[in-house]
């Protein structure tokens, strides 16, 4: 399994690096609910996460 973020939108992607998450070993230790709340991170961007992460999405 790849440690890799998925391929989420540039709004998204802008956020996470601003809170310093790089690779889904970040996102784990964050959480996705605290990513939230990020400006920028929108329910497609995580529910790729929570669908890297083999979590089953909240749709």
């Amino acid at each position: 399994m790849s440690n890799d973020l998925p391929a989420v939108g540039a709004p998204a992607k802008r956020a996470l690096e601003a809170a310093g998450v790089r690779t889904l070993d970040d996102v784990r230790r964050v959480g996705t609910d605290a990513l939230a709340d990020l400006h920028g991170v929108g329910p497609k961007a995580l529910r790729l996460l929570r669908e890297a992460l083999g979590a089953p999405a909240d749709d």
